[in-house]
């Protein structure tokens, strides 16, 4: 290389499910080439059902009409930002103003690098989860940050201790990363939990950050740290489309805050990309529309699978919340996850996600991904069954 890169970039790694991907790509082509069956892959939380078709209707009238395919407006289309406000006020009973406190991103994924770089300098410190979305330690060290872990445990329900958080030196900590329903362990949010959370930011002067993109998966009643008195003072909070209405790929997000939060917001992201295409946003104005019945039928079928993928850690002896919420089931083993996760990838031909890569605290965890049909759940039960049966 002609040039060194950045020293930011030291300090973190290519995307553990990128490089394990390309690892079981290559697998693949090996496996093809000797005319055997592939790898399942439980891994990532890829939703692989449909999205509302009238999204997808949507979608494809727009994108016929001449006018669709120019640069659009930063801040996004108007009905797009008062479709989100009208499915916050329905669903999670937060009013918010669709003109000052809703920016439309490329996916929520986006917003975790764009948030850190509009509030965090050199040597500010971040609190992070552990375990927890991989994403926040490394945007925290692109910008710069100091990442300070915080422990979620299982004998607490993987919530934060409070206890625990008000003894840390909080000194220079600007920005507390959450999660739920949490991923990677499907624990749910609850009034008092993002109560105690809006209390802990407005006391400590820290920006809670709620990352809220499972909320409708496996839980009956949706939540939004937002509806707690006083949380627009020192929350945002995360949204998408991707998990809810089967549209990961399409990349359509949210971020709500109070308005001088989303200019510092928009000041980063205009700089990065011109405006989400015009047709998945009038196709997102259409999902958010859904009614009740179409998340009843989506979590029936992820209720199936989260009792498919419960057999598979029965056959593994691991341990698990039968009733976990979100789009993944997450077990304890009796060993390393990671040792767990080789056996069954090399022997079996199946891949479950090792828990170390949530952090230390998930190092004796797995996870399994729900977003595979039951027939595929049930071959790698029996594939995994063989294996046992050889040891």
């Amino acid at each position: 290389m002609i040039i060194k890169a950045a020293k930011r970039t030291g300090a973190v790694q290519e995307y553990y499910f990128s490089r394990k991907l390309k690892e079981i790509a290559q697998m693949n082509a090996e496996r093809a080439s000797r005319g055997e069956e592939l790898i399942i892959n439980l891994g990532i939380g890829s939703p692989d059902g449909m999205p509302p078709m009238p999204a997808v209707d949507a979608l494809c009238d727009s994108a016929r009409q001449a006018g669709s395919h120019a640069y659009q407006s930063y801040v996004g289309l108007p009905e797009l930002r008062q479709a989100f406000a009208d499915w916050y006020r329905r669903w999670y009973g937060v009013e918010l103003d669709p003109k000052t406190e809703i920016q439309p991103l490329v996916g929520s994924k986006e917003a975790v690098l764009l948030i850190s770089m509009a509030f965090l300098d050199k040597g500010d410190k971040v609190l992070v989860p552990d375990p927890g979305y991989p994403t926040y330690s490394s945007a925290s060290k692109l910008a710069e940050a100091e990442v300070v872990s915080y422990d979620l445990c299982e004998e607490n329900g993987w919530w934060p201790d409070f206890d625990a958080l008000e003894k840390m030196d909080l000194s220079g900590v600007k920005i507390m990363w959450t999660n739920y329903p949490n991923m990677p362990t499907g624990a749910a949010a609850s009034e008092e939990l993002y109560a105690k959370l809006v209390d802990f930011g407005r006391r400590h002067g820290i920006l809670i950050c709620n990352d809220n993109p499972y909320s409708f998966i496996l839980n009956d009643r949706p939540l939004s740290i937002l509806a707690q008195p006083g949380a627009k003072e020192c929350c945002l909070e995360l949204n998408s489309l991707s998990k809810a209405h089967n549209m990961a790929g399409w990349r359509i997000g949210m971020v709500a805050a109070e308005p001088e939060i989303i200019s510092e917001i928009l000041k980063v992201k205009s700089q990065m990309d011109s405006g989400m295409f015009k047709p998945l946003q009038v196709a997102a104005v259409e999902a958010l529309s859904q009614g009740p019945e179409w998340f009843a039928e989506l979590n029936a079928e992820y209720a199936r699978r989260r009792v498919l993928a419960g057999e598979i850690f029965d056959l593994l002896g691991a341990e698990y919340d039968h009733d976990s919420s979100g789009m993944f089931l997450w077990g304890r083993v009796g060993q390393a996850g990671a040792e767990v996760s080789d056996k069954l990838l090399y022997e079996a031909g199946v891949f479950i996600t090792p828990g170390f890569i949530f952090g230390k605290n998930g190092d004796n965890y797995i996870r399994i991904s729900l977003c595979s049909k039951p027939e595929v759940l049930k071959r790698a039960a029996e594939k995994i069954k063989a294996v046992i049966r050889k040891d």
